[in-house]
This record gives C-alpha cells, structure tokens and sequence, in this order.
C-alpha cells in the first residue's frame, strides 16, 4: 500500500500551536512580569500599572474585532505577520517609558497588536481546516497559550531581572517575531481550497460517527440569536471569573499556607491547563461539545468555591488542579461553540465581537476581587462571589443552548 500523506491540515495546527506559544508567552503572560518592572524598577504606581494592563485587554478586544473583519476580506497569513510585527517593535520600547501617557500608549498598542494577531485569526483559519475533528485540532492548537506560560515566562522573568528590562525589551520583541511570523507566512493557509484540498481531507461527519456540521449562517443573523447572545454574556462571566482567579491565586495561597505553596499552586494550574485542553480535545471526539461546555462552567464554579474555604496546603493545590484542567479547555470553548453553530463563512467577525463582549469581565473581574478582598480583608468572599459569576454564565449558556438551531441562511464558501 502506498504510504498515505499527511493531511496539511495538521500542519496548519503545529503552526498555531508555535504562534500561540509565541503570543501568549510574550505579550499575555508576560504582562505580569511587564507590570512588575514598571513598578519596581520603572517608578510606576502599581494602581497606573494596573489600569495600564486594563486597557491592554480592552485594545486587545478591539483588535480582534478589526483582524476579525480583516480576515474574511484578505489573507490571514497578511493580518497576522502584520500584527505580530508591530507588537514586537512596540514591544522593543518597554524599557524606554518614562511617563504615564507612554505606559498607556504602550499597552494600547501592545493590546491592539496582540488582538489583530491572536486567536482571532488563528482560530480562524482552524475552523476553516476542520469540521468534523474541529474540536481535536482546536484544543492542540490552542495548547501554546498554556505552553507559551510555561515555557517562555520563567526564561523571561530570569533575563529581565539579570539584564533589566532596557536590554531585554529588543529581544523579547525579536523573539516574538520569530515565532509568530515564519509559521504565519510559510506554514498557514488560508483556506484548505487553496491548495485543492477539502476540510478534514474529505473526512465526512457520517463516516465519522458524528452529527453534520452546522451550515455556514451570515454575521447579521447570528449576532440576533438569542445563542450568540448568550455564549457571549456566558463566556463574559466565565473568563472574567477565571482570570481573576488566576491573577489572584498566588496571593491567596501565599497568605493562606505560605510563598512556596502559591509557587507549587500556580504552575500546578499551568501544567493541569495543558494536560485538560490535549484531554478535552480527546472527550469531544466523543460527547458533544455544549455538554462539554455545561461541565466545564460547573467544575470551575466548583473549584472556586472550594479555593474560597481552602486554609491548607493539600486543599489550595488539590483546587488548583481542578480550577487547572477547567482553564485552557474553557477558552477553546468559546469560539468552539460558535464555530460549530453558526459555521466558518463569518466566523471571524462573530467570534471577534462575541471576544469584545467578554473583555468587559476580563478587565473587571480582576478589580471586582481587588475591592472585595479591601472590604472583607480576606478572600474568602472574593472567590465565592466570582464562583457566583462562573455559575450564572453556566445558567446563561444553558438558556442560550435551549434555542433550535438556525436555518442555512447562506451557502458556504469554503
């Protein structure tokens, strides 16, 4: 038998999965280390700092809408290369801030940089290789925003506090560069058409196993549904409890059981994000991806509920590991579940104005916990009032869910 090729599909995958690693470790989670060096060695107040970070998502919001509507028009290829190559030249001026309109300006183009080259058109360009095993290649894709934390930050932290944030800026900004746009321009295309080929190799949903994929539905329609509507306030409450959570969870396990068990609590959370996304690509093989979706809302509404009474070592990094496998398979869900009810022929734009919406919990779930912890001096109130939240994004994605499907509204055209 002749030996059977590899469908490039895959190799579209392996690419977002380094773009992803790349982004996330250089822009994202490097913001935590950003936020300290312009406090501790740039004489910001951490309060500016802070807000500075607030726009940050908000811009990045922003440029998801515009890669989003980019996309459908021109090649993603073009978008993502541009985006990636002015976020690594404004990244090479972090040590040179001096005044609070540069610290904002900085991230408002950092933000706007990371957006436009993001998940957006990453996932994009995914949706429109897969159908049928679209759940699977998501959740590899999507892995490098858990890699790129593990892998990238620790060497960051160590080069910036040895060399100092002058010298290292220019080259976290090359670095940057170097791994998004190489697998950006010579690895991704566009469309599986573009090279004569068919989503999934041909693969059909019936050979599969699985039910048909949902007909392509025009921007204009979905985002009247009461299902658009609802995955977009769900995931609102959902990722704004999360990433509170994360921006929390170190000082919450170093005042409860000390600086060592925060440490051991947060990379135990990396590692569970990474080992429940590669999983949860296996399990939506096999069960459908809203009841997914329903388990994950109510594991981390758990979770954050119990780290609310945790006091010891054992419970903080057992609820870590729960709270952990709910992170990276919660933020594939999201443009997962519109990619499988509305289709690919507007996904861009739908998915990136459905992120927009979630930036709003994003940017202000973090400060929710902030005040909540001043005004209770503690926080076990914070986290039972964001485990409050993530339960009514699940109350909100199960209203949602209970709308039929659309009709076709358009032919594909992929």
């Amino acid at each position: 038998m002749p030996r059977q090729r590899i469908f490039y599909g895959w190799y579209v995958v392996a690419a977002v999965l380094v773009i992803t690693t790349a982004a996330s470790g250089f822009t994202f989670y490097n913001l935590s280390i950003l936020l300290a060096a312009f406090t501790d060695r740039g004489g910001f107040p951490v309060s500016v700092a802070s807000t500075a970070t607030a726009i940050f998502f908000v811009a990045g919001g922003i440029g998801g809408m515009i890669a989003g509507r980019l996309v459908d028009r021109f090649d993603a290829r073009i978008v993502i290369a541009i985006g990636a190559t002015l976020g690594a030249v404004t990244l090479c001026t972090a040590g040179m801030l001096k005044t609070v309109p540069q610290l904002f300006l900085f991230h408002l183009a950092l933000g706007l940089c990371h957006g436009a080259s993001g998940l957006v058109p990453v996932t994009t360009v995914v949706a429109r290789w897969f159908q049928v095993r679209r759940a699977l290649a998501f959740s590899i894709a999507s892995t490098g925003l858990s890699l790129g934390g593990m892998l990238i930050v620790p060497l960051v932290a160590s080069f910036v506090k040895e060399a100092g944030l002058a010298a290292a800026a220019p080259w976290m900004g090359l670095w940057l560069f170097l791994g998004v746009v190489p697998a950006a321009v010579l690895v991704l295309r566009p469309w599986p058409k573009d090279m004569g080929l068919e989503p999934d190799n041909g693969l059909t949903s019936a050979a599969a196993g699985l039910a048909e994929p949902q007909p392509a539905t025009l921007f204009s329609v979905a985002i009247r549904s009461r299902y658009f509507q609802a995955v977009s306030v769900a995931y609102l409450f959902l990722l704004g409890a999360q990433v509170a959570c994360i921006a929390h969870l170190y000082r919450l396990g170093s005042t409860r059981a000390g600086f060592e068990v925060a440490a051991l609590a947060v990379s135990t959370m990396a590692a569970c994000s990474t080992i429940g996304r590669l999983a949860g690509g296996w399990l939506l093989l096999k069960i459908s991806v809203t009841t997914f979706a329903f388990a994950l809302m109510a594991t981390q509404s758990l979770a954050l509920m119990l780290l609310a009474v945790s006091e010891n070592r054992l419970t903080i990094l057992a609820c870590a590991v729960l709270f952990g496998l709910t992170i990276g398979n919660s933020l594939m869900m999201h443009p997962l579940l519109l990619a499988e009810r509305f289709g690919t022929r507007d996904y861009g734009r739908i998915y990136s104005l459905s992120q927009m919406i979630t930036v709003v919990g994003v940017a202000g779930c973090p400060a929710l916990v902030g005040f909540l912890f001043d005004a209770s001096g503690g926080y076990r109130l914070p986290f039972l009032v964001i485990a409050g939240i993530s339960a009514l994004g699940l109350a909100t994605l199960i209203w949602g869910s209970s709308q039929r499907r659309l009709e076709p509204s358009a032919p594909p055209s992929s």
